[in-house]
């Protein structure tokens, strides 16, 4: 029987990653509109920002931008590629199929963590490449995983703003203007297989993930919550 959930071993601690968990933990308070105060942070900048609740409505993950981690794929065997969209609900549903996705067969550990970085925010003070990290197999594992040629595929079938953030921003609508980071709650399915074995039936998964659009750049991903928001 394989081994069908992993965690990430070791994880580094350090100055830096602590203030990236606690920069998303910020985020996730926005989201959760935990701290009503918490909002005043995003309020700074100078631009109109998006209305989310009628984003949704309007503006589905347009047909250029694939929910599947294959279609984005860089190439035959290769870690997917980030799309350019502008659309946080298209660029979520395409990340989290990423995410979801492996093959031991077609890469090394090290190969899947660097690819799914390239997924992240540049901006250094937002990118939380541990929640990033804590998805992928440790190399152990990974090794075990590969010795059976394990692979996973994904897809993403439903994205939306959660409704905390929704009314959050329907409040403040000027919240978002200085970070531009939207939280979009995807759900999907993912299918396990290995060498010799007919494929897995589907399992559902779901995440909450933040992802950075600003007007003037297409968009990226901040980090994955460490709870779903519905």
């Amino acid at each position: 029987m394989q081994n069908r959930s992993f965690t990430r071993e070791g994880v580094s601690g350090g100055a830096s990653r602590v203030r990236r968990r606690a920069l998303l933990g910020l985020v996730v308070l926005v989201v959760l509109v935990v701290l009503a105060g918490a909002l005043a942070y995003f309020t700074r900048g100078t631009r109109t920002a998006p209305n989310p609740a009628s984003h949704v409505a309007s503006s589905p993950a347009p047909a250029s931008v694939s929910a599947s981690a294959s279609a984005a794929a860089g190439g035959a065997g290769s870690v997917p590629l980030p799309p350019s969209t502008h659309d946080p609900i298209a660029y979520s549903k395409a990340a989290a199929a990423a995410l979801w996705s492996y093959d031991t067969r077609s890469y090394s550990q090290p190969e899947l963590v660097a690819g799914l970085h390239r997924w992240l925010t540049t901006e250094g003070s937002y990118a939380d490449a541990d929640s990033v990290d804590r998805l992928v197999p440790s190399p152990l594992l990974w090794g075990r995983m590969a010795d059976s040629g394990q692979f996973a595929t994904a897809t993403a079938d439903e994205a939306h703003f959660p409704d905390t953030f929704t009314r959050a921003l329907q409040a403040d609508p000027g919240a978002i203007k200085q970070a531009y980071i939207y939280a979009v709650t995807v759900t999907g399915k993912q299918s396990i297989s290995w060498n010799g074995a007919p494929q897995g039936g589907a399992e559902d998964r779901s995440s909450t993930l933040a992802v950075q659009c600003r007007p003037d750049r297409p968009c990226a991903l901040v980090g994955v919550l460490p709870t779903v928001s519905p």
